[in-house]
């Protein structure tokens, strides 16, 4: 399979690049052996947070039917659909994407996985393979060397008896993992995992990898200080890539009338989202979507957007994603309707959300962060 004939689309954080790197290539040459063995077996290879499809559809020109995978961005799992088209897989051919959830890895003999960058994905990914795949299940999970560390080691160590470590290639590297221990973990809190905000008065609840866990980052924290009866009456309101759901929680509580339409193109996200909304006794007015934005809603729909826009694509600051929730809540907002927006100062945001969405004014600032509201045009 020519990987170079893979795309990112619909992804618009990188455009240009490639969708496979030598990670992916490194992965699917160390698990070549195991790829061929498994190749007879229905349904005995997974693959998980696979970017863009390299590795499900690389197990699939090797031989693997019924491929089962998980990945947790909504344009991950649009990536690898349309490259399955692309290469003209059969229908029958292409990989299953299903939730992070045991039904994922039942059985499974060989999981192709990147690594990702959260110890606390790993951790929660790792303890699902090793409680639910087959006894005698290879985990090859790679990524590149300077997104790895040793606690990765350590991490699939509490889950697996062996951990091997392969020679560098062009600056990728690969754990194997065998001999699951499903009891490894037991002394590990499971997930997803809560925790209480005695200053908010809220209770958290996130899945493994979600940004901040099940804490309050500091850039949410600044923005809830300053929201109150501030930002318009409306009986809606977005949280925009609304991650564990902070926001939207309180604001349903806040305001009890209120209806909260939550969305992040993160699976993990969404559902920790929920899982906030239910532990907050508010479950009924915050609807959770997992969607590239604001896909769902219609133009000019809503008069309050909430944001704390990711900016890191990996580990280099990237302001596309930010652009492109900007101009999903510009779409989004009816004529008056507002943005509230926190983010990092040094980012200089404004002119970027006076040019699509409109007249910006500043609430307020600190040290690190600065709260805007910008009003549609």
């Amino acid at each position: 399979m020519d990987l170079d004939a893979l795309r990112r689309h619909p992804d618009l954080e990188a455009p240009g690049l490639a969708a496979a790197d030598a990670a992916d290539r490194l992965i699917l040459d160390e698990s070549a052996p195991a790829l061929a063995e498994a190749a007879s077996v229905p349904a005995a290879v997974v693959v998980v947070d696979d970017a863009y499809g390299a590795l499900a559809l690389g197990a699939v020109a090797a031989g693997a039917r019924d491929v089962r995978v998980h990945q947790d961005p909504i344009t991950g799992e649009r990536a690898l659909a349309e490259n399955a088209v692309r290469l003209g897989i059969p229908d029958a051919d292409r990989p299953r994407s299903l939730p992070l959830a045991p039904e994922l890895v039942e059985g499974a003999r060989i999981v192709l996985m990147r690594l990702p960058r959260s110890l606390d994905r790993l951790d929660e990914v790792a303890g699902l393979i090793a409680r639910h795949a087959a006894p005698d299940v290879r985990v090859v999970a790679g990524g590149r060397i300077k997104h790895m560390s040793v606690a990765m080691n350590d991490v699939l160590g509490r889950w697996f008896d062996r951990v091997d470590v392969s020679h560098a290639r062009q600056k990728s590297r690969v754990l194997v993992a065998t001999a699951p221990s499903a009891e490894g973990g037991a002394t590990i809190a499971s997930w997803p995992r809560a925790a209480r905000d005695d200053a908010l008065d809220l209770e958290v609840v996130a899945h493994g990898g979600v940004f901040a866990g099940a804490t309050v980052d500091i850039g949410t924290r600044f923005l809830l200080g300053v929201l109150g009866d501030a930002v318009p009456d409306a009986p809606t309101a977005v949280d925009l890539a609304c991650g564990s759901g902070v926001v939207a929680a309180w604001l349903a509580r806040e305001r009890p009338g209120l209806v909260v339409r939550a969305s992040d193109r993160s699976a993990a996200a969404a559902a920790s989202a929920r899982l906030t909304a239910v532990a907050n006794g508010v479950a009924e007015r915050v609807e959770v979507t997992r969607a590239d934005g604001l896909e769902h809603l219609p133009d000019a729909s809503e008069r309050l957007v909430v944001l704390n826009p990711p900016f890191h694509s990996d580990a280099a600051v990237h302001t596309g994603i930010a652009t492109h929730l900007f101009g999903e809540a510009a779409r989004v907002l009816a004529p008056g309707g507002e943005l509230w927006c926190v983010w990092n100062s040094h980012l200089r945001y404004r002119p970027l959300l006076e040019h699509i969405v409109g007249p910006t004014r500043q609430i307020a600032r600190n040290p690190k962060f600065t709260v805007t509201a910008s009003t549609r045009r």
